[in-house]
């Protein structure tokens, strides 16, 4: 039975969530109601190392935030030149 959930999160929290959960093709409320049944299950199983939490959720967890001064364009620049060298 489904049942409605209000939370209060920071908006670029969630902005970056609708991006992570549409590349995922999948909906807010699919991704935030899978990581919360990983959670309990994780409580629930004696082996707390079997369940992996992605680098981007660890990140919400966290609040790790960018340095002030990071420039994206040229982070970016460099990735792509890294890429296709």
């Amino acid at each position: 039975m489904d049942a409605k959930l209000t939370l209060k999160l920071d908006k670029g929290v969630i902005e970056k969530a609708k991006e992570y959960a549409a590349a995922q093709e999948r909906s807010l409320s699919n991704l935030v109601e899978s990581y919360l049944k990983a959670l309990v299950n994780r409580e629930k199983s004696d082996d707390f190392e079997e369940i992996e939490i992605t680098p981007f959720v660890r990140s919400m967890a966290t609040g790790n935030h960018l340095p002030a001064d990071f420039d994206y364009k040229t982070a970016y620049r460099d990735h792509l030149i890294e890429k296709h060298k």
